[in-house]
């Protein structure tokens, strides 16, 4: 393989992968987006993309919150934050340092039923230098045989890339669409990414493992990966209404605006409901 290759393989499929962890687990992520904040000329917003189950112990339902305005108990969602690190690399391949963010969770598609998403807010104002670029074409396109990379931190360790072919363009589980890869993936590479060998975009979260139960003991098929179809990623982030992630004609701060357009929509339902 030509240095310049393996040098674009660096910057583009290594470098914004991110390891994640919270209170009882981690997992891994990646940096798709940071820019200015609106207004701003030199505040920067970045955001990582994660598996859903890589967070979910962060994320919780408070039953008894007393709500003072409906004067009645409701479930009142309590979320903490994440802790991100942020890989530094020197002589090109090195890890030099890594530097540990807290991270807001903004969005999520749940793994039980969903879609097993997250997107994490980085709680800093600096720009992150390394970016990953989601594939937003026609999944179509995608192929079968097609060489591809898995990235991310496996069992916990600095992140690390595998290489591989997609195996399987349309895996139903649960519902939810996912594409299988052979490119050696193992625990704590939730979250992190698949990308496609031709042009090096992002094309899944990496999501799943096969696991054989034989006797007392479980074998890991770990040429067997499954990642977020990318026909799902596009979907969370229209659901999400975080579409100025992956689409320049949209600001973050028209997608929050909408948010809380709905979130306040809601409020008043719920309060009406009470009333009543």
């Amino acid at each position: 393989m030509e240095r310049d290759r393996i040098i674009e393989l660096h910057e583009k499929i290594l470098y914004p992968v991110v390891r994640v962890r919270t209170k009882k687990a981690g997992g891994s992520g990646t940096i798709i987006y940071s820019d200015l904040v609106p207004g701003s000329e030199d505040e920067y917003e970045s955001y990582v993309l994660t598996c859903h189950h890589v967070v979910d112990d962060l994320i919780s339902v408070d039953k008894n919150y007393w709500d003072e305005v409906l004067k009645a108990k409701r479930p009142k969602e309590v979320v903490s934050q994440a802790q991100v690190e942020v890989f530094e690399y020197k002589y090109i391949s090195e890890v030099d340092s890594s530097k540990g963010y807290r991270a807001d969770i903004i969005g999520y598609s749940s793994h039980a039923g969903g879609k097993d998403l997250a997107i994490l807010k980085l709680d800093t104002p600096k720009q992150m230098p390394h970016v990953a670029k989601v594939f937003m074409g026609d999944s179509r396109e995608i192929l079968c045989l097609e060489e591809m990379f898995v990235s991310g931190c496996s069992l916990g360790h600095d992140p690390f890339a595998s290489h591989g072919e997609i195996t399987c363009v349309n895996e139903d589980i649960d519902n939810h669409r996912y594409f299988m890869a052979n490119a050696p993936s193992v625990f704590g590479n939730s979250g992190g990414a698949a990308f496609r060998g031709q042009d090096l975009t992002l094309i899944g979260v990496t999501a799943r493992v096969s696991v054989v139960s034989l006797g007392f003991s479980a074998d890991i098929m770990t040429w067997m990966e499954f990642s977020v179809h990318p026909e799902e990623l596009q979907e969370f982030f229209e659901e999400q209404h975080l579409q100025f992630l992956v689409d320049d004609k949209y600001t973050s701060t028209e997608c929050f605006e909408k948010r809380k357009e709905l979130q306040e929509k809601a409020r008043m339902a719920e309060l009406r409901h009470g009333e009543a």
